[in-house]
């Protein structure tokens, strides 16, 4: 009998490939494209003017919201019908589009406490980046991150099944292991470590052929034990810098919201009594 499957909610899958990406690169060039026609018939909108005012409350909106309802799902809905990572890709969608907006709202005006807010808000997506790089370091289970012995527990399955083939495994994971580096910088230089475990990969695939096994479920299975084999290197890498990257995103969301509720005040109270 084969190893029992996991239960769905345990299941790993790889990274995401950045579907959230794209889809807020769609929202920034419709937004782009609606603000050029604004542009083409009555000029750059003003941060005062009606459209300014506009582009800067929707904004402020969609950045309220991405870091509402995802620290929202995280702390208190423990059961939801979305899982932790569609929460996480909707947080991404609308911090981008919210911060481009804000952005536009600005109308490249950086001086005093708005230019101070427009420098917060782009570092912070600049952080969110970094944030979103390091948490796809690992694959995640529906529930959020994977943890040390799920990742055991599918690259047992995977050498369970190449056994079954008749596979050295011994000799393969000879061939395909990597010197292990300090774990945070095989997660920030994943694409390097990752490039140079294909070579060795090329090579083990190789000799395997040469000693008669072959086929593309040999290979498949190859190639996920040694994925699965780097990402448990880098697992507890990916955890140190996770820490340490919430210790510095966290503070920033914070004084970045502290001043822009600042700043709205500031612009209600010139608008409303000042006039």
């Amino acid at each position: 009998m084969g190893t029992p499957d996991p239960p769905r909610s345990a299941r790993l899958s790889p990274p995401r490939q950045g579907g959230e990406l794209l889809v807020s690169l769609a929202a920034v060039l419709f937004i782009t494209a609606v603000w050029y026609g604004t542009v083409l018939h009555r000029g750059v909108p003003q941060p005062s003017s009606l459209i300014g005012h506009g582009l800067g409350v929707v904004g402020f909106l969609l950045m309220l919201c991405t870091e509402v309802l995802y620290s929202y799902r995280k702390r208190w809905a423990v059961s939801s019908r979305w899982p932790t990572r569609t929460w996480l890709q909707l947080h991404i969608c609308t911090g981008i589009t919210g911060a481009y907006l804000v952005l536009l709202h600005s109308a490249g005006k950086f001086h005093g406490l708005a230019g101070w807010l427009t420098l917060l808000t782009l570092i912070t997506v600049a952080s969110g980046f970094v944030g979103r790089y390091i948490y796809t370091a690992v694959p995640r289970t529906l529930d959020g991150l994977a943890a040390a012995a799920e990742l055991e527990d599918e690259i047992a399955r995977a050498d369970q099944r190449l056994d079954q083939l008749g596979v050295n495994l011994e000799a393969t994971r000879r061939l395909t292991a990597l010197p292990p580096p300090p774990g945070w910088l095989l997660v920030l230089g994943r694409p390097w470590w990752r490039w140079r475990q294909r070579q060795r990969l090329r090579l083990a695939l190789a000799e395997l052929q040469e000693a008669g096994a072959a086929g593309d479920l040999l290979q498949e299975l190859v190639r996920k034990r040694c994925r699965l084999q780097l990402q448990m290197q880098s697992l507890a890498g990916t955890r140190q810098l996770m820490a340490l990257w919430h210790f510095f995103h966290v503070p920033l969301g914070v004084v970045l919201f502290t001043l822009a509720f600042v700043h709205i005040g500031a612009a209600l109270y010139y608008a409303t009594f000042m006039k």
